[in-house]
């Protein structure tokens, strides 16, 4: 087969993968990161609607995931990654220009601004199409490990930047500057990838004109790939979406990944808006939150193996409950550390549980059912930032509304065991059955 001249190997395509989506995913503490310098150039502008701006990135990010991975099926992953990122990096260029000339009057350029915003979060729906291309590369034998380090990795990207940014990055250049410095980070990090980001064996034959039957065979036989599209993934979406238990794990995704990515985002206007710390100590938090969740994350698959997944959200949901609890009653950064550590390690945890559960409870339709939940579950780095802010008093004479929108999460999370058990309870009912 060198006749045919194929390249890369399973540790090129995990590392163009896994690049692919830590630059992509970075995208998460876009705004988080520098929305209290600039805040007080939107003069007029409501902290909800500012709280959307912050979280428009996850937007685009979280929808986008679905259709995006249904095009790594026809094409393999290098295209849709290419095209997220090079989206990415024309938003993040639009956001250079507006804050390097039109800083002054912010309030003026909003929905601009969220437009950018929402193009930048392009590169954060990067995850999907990483999951598979990645998978494609590896025997199934080997899917737990690889997928692991990928979703790991990919995901420390945020923390990082919430310490670079305010520590490194606006000291040395300014707001504008860092802007411009991200800039530079996507276009290298893009090129990058499109010299060693690589498809699987099967969609390289399919670009030299092999039919898919003899493609696949090729692949299967001479490389040893064992993972490959399935020709009916419509189908696939079609069926998990008629199911209740994939709904029922998209609100409990929700809760935790989507509040994952809301609360990178949030967090610094939190340590900010209530504690009053500067941005830096406020980067610092916050990516020790992020760090924590996502090493968690990386860190809880074993676990689950051994004790189910079910068992292993349950415990994680009533830890974060915890930790929700110490931030809704928090008057003290102890208090608050302590309750954000809480919640990186559930949530983490949870994350990780949920796709141990796909399999066991949709096991016809596992493909579609996990494009649902990490799509529509992602969607709530969008949508809880805003319902915190509700919770702000708009006069800014009481602080005590930064606390208590985690109400929102205590909310959650008691629907989110609620269905869990339901979960649970259904496949013991059907155990007992066989």
């Amino acid at each position: 087969m060198n006749d045919l001249y194929l390249k890369g190997n399973s540790k090129q395509g995990l590392t163009g993968a896994t690049l692919g989506f830590f630059i992509g995913f970075a995208a998460v503490a876009l705004y988080g990161s520098t929305a209290a310098l600039f805040k007080n150039s939107f003069s007029g502008v409501s902290p909800i609607l500012l709280a959307l701006l912050v979280a428009a990135p996850s937007l685009s990010g979280s929808l986008l995931r679905i259709p995006f991975a249904a095009w790594v099926d026809t094409t393999g992953g290098r295209k849709p990654f290419i095209v997220l990122l090079v989206l990415s990096i024309i938003g993040m260029f639009g956001l250079y220009v507006v804050m390097a000339f039109f800083r002054q009057n912010l309030s003026e350029y909003y929905w601009v601004l969220f437009i950018l915003a929402l193009l930048s979060g392009c590169g954060i729906a990067t995850f999907s199409v990483g999951v598979s291309q990645a998978s494609y590369w590896f025997p199934q034998d080997k899917q737990g490990s690889a997928l692991g380090i990928y979703a790991g990795v990919g995901n420390i990207a945020p923390g990082i930047f919430m310490i670079i940014v305010p520590n490194i990055a606006i000291p040395l250049w300014g707001l504008s500057g860092s802007y411009l410095a991200w800039l530079i980070f996507l276009v290298i990090g893009t090129i990058i990838y499109i010299f060693i980001g690589q498809n699987a064996w099967y969609f390289q034959l399919m670009d030299k004109g092999i039919k898919k039957d003899e493609a696949r065979k090729i692949a299967n036989e001479k490389y040893g790939q064992e993972l490959f599209p399935n020709d009916k993934a419509s189908e696939s979406l079609v069926l998990s979406a008629g199911m209740w238990k994939t709904w029922a794990l998209v609100i409990i995704y929700f809760t935790t990944f989507g509040g994952f990515m809301a609360l990178t985002s949030w967090l610094p206007t939190y340590w900010t808006g209530f504690f009053k710390l500067s941005i830096k100590y406020a980067g610092l938090l916050t990516a020790l939150y992020s760090i924590v969740t996502s090493i968690t994350r990386a860190c809880t698959g074993k676990i689950a193996d051994s004790y189910g997944g079910e068992r292993t959200a349950a415990i994680a949901l009533f830890i974060s409950i915890l930790g929700t609890l110490c931030m809704v009653f928090s008057s003290s950064i102890p208090l608050s550390v302590v309750g954000i550590l809480l919640l990186a390690v559930g949530m983490g945890a949870v994350n990780a549980a949920v796709f141990k559960i796909v399999p066991r409870a949709i096991p016809k339709a596992i493909g579609g059912a996990s494009g649902w939940i990490g799509g529509i579950g992602a969607f709530g780095g969008f949508l809880i930032p805003p319902l915190m802010a509700s919770f702000i008093d708009k006069s800014n004479k009481s602080l005590v509304g930064y606390s208590r929108g985690f109400i929102i999460f205590i909310i959650l999370i008691i629907i989110s065991s609620i269905i869990l058990g339901l979960i649970s309870k259904d496949r013991k009912c059907e155990e007992a059955v066989r």
